[in-house]
């Protein structure tokens, strides 16, 4: 059907406006309605049509469901947005988020999708009323740049952020069948083989609507997933489909939870129901799998713990059941000088990465819908439903938690409905002060009993207009790792081999002097008059030597490396060293030494084992230099063969056992960190470095973290009692024991400011604790030893590795 609409003639009105308006031209291309009147001016064929006229069914594919990715515009062709040859500018305009997004995608995947088929809709209605034509435009084309509150966008910038409200996915499989899995979810589809007919094909859409039916949720059933939509295409069917959900809870072990209780499996045809229970399942510990035979184009499941009745001492299904419960923390993608964080807390384990938020109030008005971002999430064990307190608290003292929003409750009964439940803290700036992300403590109390949880959130970096008063070190060091890849397109990463040989120097020292030491120090090299030293690195290092701080190389003489202080050495070229054959050293002895220092830091295994996991993309590299090179597929149960990353933390985990059976000779820290440098892994060891560095500091410190809070970031005695507070007992001080949280959660939040720049953290840190009044770098040299690793990364990269054309 064809629209006879003169829409033309519909904006005659807005001409005046175009001849005095010198943003015109740029605003109509994003906006369809002004959009013909600029084209007419450029050009007077008015051969440039909007986007609503040259389609005017576009909008029909609007859906009853407007949570729907289907429902925005702006994912209907993005190949078209990206045509350099395009006639026009197309109508459905982008933020700069959105392209950013899409050429980061397009790297990974450059094949097109392919478009969903739309259902023509009766639009006869729009043909004479230009409103409802306008708002079925705005409702497709939801949060348009040109159609938000520019006033709130002026005061908060940021909150015009388009983007999609809902990630689903949609597969199109042939005959050899295959799995779907939504994206950062433990939700899929395995079609098998003969699903469907040799050349035919099927289209699995999956998608997770974030609250359940509310009818599940009583005394006797709470819903342990979100409510799955699965879509098919083709009926034309010969096997049945699974669906593999992995929920937020597992029936305890005992007798009477195990009798009394199972998951089950609830499916429908319509989103309201009803819902019957499903035969075909099976469940180990926290997964369920589906049997699914009645297939439609549109089905919905949820997973729900359900118990045939509720014996004495128990009360209700919780009972039953180990509950994990799921908080994520969202915010905009940019902060700014006032913005508004977001607690959610879900009755599932699906946390998506964008949240619609419909709620939030400024200046006592209500602001339009906003998609912000996933910032960090946790999850945690409770026994039943109760009360909890939830807190906010800025680790950083430029910013600060609204007295009014620095504490909320959320009811049990809230947590019994198993919908998504939000709490609100707004944040501000305080004073005209520099812009900067920062860090924040988020805890969970369990009002009726002694729990806490908590967990530390780093926002994103400020709006790029902002940024340029960011005051960051001029010596950025960035580290060198290779960046994570979407799960189902994870590169194969081919890893250096590791070779054994001399080092290559290009500088040596001729000492001027004799330096022995009646009491050794570790990590400071002793020599006699008119040895040649080897340097390694033209940088100086900053530490304190017997009693004053000094600048130091870093050196090797007789197959030992560390440091010898810069004035007591002449420096030469490698064409003036007569003999250097004491400071010859092989590649091997060089990442022995330079990882001793981890023998003797502290570390949270569960901190590196994630970290390892996510960042190494070979479990066979691994495993080789680790001495488990014998290790197959075999060796792995079914819950480590799925992903890499499972099978990385597999190999470590295996190696963490073997150093614990023999603790008197290995040390897990020390051979992971020199396992990793000889997998050339040395963005993953700067990381590790800081991080063990900082916690290490912390423990060192105890009470006298005050004196380095003041000496590192001029903190006032108020900002150091705000770090404290959190940890405070019921006397209202900090015992002794706890001292080291309120120091991590400063050095955590000072080393953030620094961003990749590690090698500066190790060295401000160095010169910080150098100078206070009982140094405890003075027995502790552990830190010197570190900041020694770094300087040796780059010849031991030169020495020990071929080059390669891609890291």
């Amino acid at each position: 059907l064809d629209l006879d609409i003169d829409w033309p003639g519909v904006f005659k009105h807005a001409h005046a406006v175009s001849k005095t308006n010198p943003f015109w031209n740029e605003l109509s291309a994003s906006n369809p309605f002004v959009h013909d009147i600029a084209a007419s001016n450029r050009n007077k064929n008015n051969k440039y049509l909007s986007i609503l006229k040259e389609k005017p069914y576009l909008f029909s594919k609007v859906s009853s469901n407007r949570d729907s990715l289907a429902s925005s515009g702006d994912e209907l062709d993005i190949d078209c947005l990206l045509r350099k040859t395009s006639a026009r500018r197309s109508g459905r305009s982008k933020s700069v988020s959105d392209f950013l997004d899409i050429v980061d995608n397009q790297r990974f995947n450059p094949h097109k999708t392919t478009p969903q088929k739309t259902i023509p809709s009766d639009v006869t209605w729009l043909q004479n009323d230009r409103e409802a034509y306008k708002m079925a435009w705005l409702s497709h084309r939801q949060l348009t740049r040109s159609c938000l509150d520019l006033e709130a966008m002026s005061h908060s910038p940021g909150w015009a952020q388009t983007q999609a409200t809902d990630i689903h996915v949609v597969c199109k499989l042939n005959h050899e069948g295959g799995s779907v899995q939504l994206p950062d979810s433990d939700i899929n589809i395995h079609v098998p083989v003969g699903h469907v007919l040799p050349g035919e094909f099927q289209e699995v859409g999956l998608k997770a609507i974030l609250n359940p039916p509310s009818s599940f949720n009583n005394e006797l059933s709470i819903t342990v997933s979100p409510l799955i939509e699965l879509t098919l295409s083709n009926l034309n069917t010969r096997e049945a489909i699974f669906l593999e959900v992995k929920v937020a809870a597992k029936v305890k072990n005992d007798p009477l939870s195990q009798v009394m209780s199972d998951i089950v499996c609830f499916y429908s045809l319509d989103k309201e129901g009803p819902f019957k229970k499903l035969e075909n399942c099976y469940t180990y510990q926290d997964t369920i799998q589906v049997k699914l035979r009645d297939l439609s184009h549109v089905m919905y499941a949820v997973i729900a713990v359900q118990a045939n009745k509720i014996q004495p001492p128990a009360t209700n299904v919780w009972d039953y059941v180990q509950r994990t419960i799921s908080v994520g923390i969202y915010g905009p993608k940019y902060i700014h000088p006032t913005f508004t964080a977001v607690f959610t807390v879900f009755g599932h384990n699906y946390i998506p990465g964008k949240l619609t938020i419909c709620d939030i109030r400024k200046g006592g008005k209500n602001m339009p819908p906003v998609v912000f971002q996933l910032w960090g999430k946790h999850t945690f064990l409770l026994e039943k439903p109760q009360d909890l307190n939830i807190s906010l608290v800025s680790c950083d003292p430029d910013f600060e938690v609204k007295m009014e929003d620095q504490s909320k409750n959320i009811k049990e009964e809230e947590l019994k409905t198993g919908e998504m439940v939000r709490q609100q803290f707004l944040f501000s700036m305080l004073g005209c002060r520099e812009m900067h992300f920062f860090v924040f403590l988020v805890q969970i109390k369990v009002l009726k009993s002694s729990q806490v949880t908590q967990f530390h959130v780093t926002t994103p970096d400020p709006a790029p207009k902002l940024s340029g008063i960011i005051n960051r070190p001029k010596r950025l060091q960035n580290r060198k790792e290779i960046k994570s890849a979407p799960l189902l397109l994870i590169p194969t990463v081919k890893y250096p081999k590791f070779q054994d040989k001399t080092l290559s120097v290009n500088t040596y020292g001729v000492a001027l002097k004799t330096v022995l030491r009646q009491n050794k120090i570790d990590y400071l090299l002793e020599y006699f008059k008119g040895d040649t030293i080897a340097i390694l690195g033209e940088d100086k290092v900053k530490a304190i030597g017997q009693t004053k701080i000094k600048e130091w190389y870093v050196g090797v003489l007789r197959k030992k490396i560390g440091l010898v202080h810069c004035k007591n050495v002449k420096v030469i070229s490698k064409e003036q060293a007569m003999d250097t054959a004491d400071s010859e050293l092989t590649t091997r002895n060089l990442v022995e030494q330079i990882a001793l220092p981890f023998k003797k830091l502290t570390y949270i295994y569960s901190v590196v084992l994630s970290t390892v996991s996510e960042s190494v993309y070979d479990w066979r590299a691994l495993a080789e230099v680790l001495g488990y090179s014998h290790m197959s597929l075999d060796d792995f149960n079914e819950a480590h063969a799925d992903k890499e990353s499972e099978r990385v933390a597999h190999v470590v985990k295996r190696m963490k056992e073997d150093c614990h059976a023999n603790k008197k000779k290995r040390l897990f820290l020390y051979e992971l960190i020199v396992a990793l440098l000889k997998i050339d892994c040395q963005g993953l060891v700067a990381r590790l470095t800081q991080d063990t560095i900082i916690l290490t500091s912390a423990v060192k410190l105890g009470k006298y973290w005050r004196e380095l809070a003041e000496k590192l970031a001029r903190l006032t005695k108020q900002q150091i009692e705000a770090y404290e507070v959190p940890h405070q007992g019921k006397n209202g001080a900090v015992a002794l024991e706890m001292m080291w949280k309120p120091a991590y959660d400063f050095l955590y939040t000072w080393g953030a400011h620094y961003g990749d720049s590690y090698r500066d953290v190790l060295q401000d840190l160095q010169s910080a604790l150098d100078k206070m009044k009982n140094p405890v770098t003075k027995h502790w040299r552990e830190l010197t030893g570190t900041l020694i690793l770094v300087n040796c990364m780059e010849v031991l990269r030169a020495s020990a590795f071929s080059k390669m054309e891609e890291e």
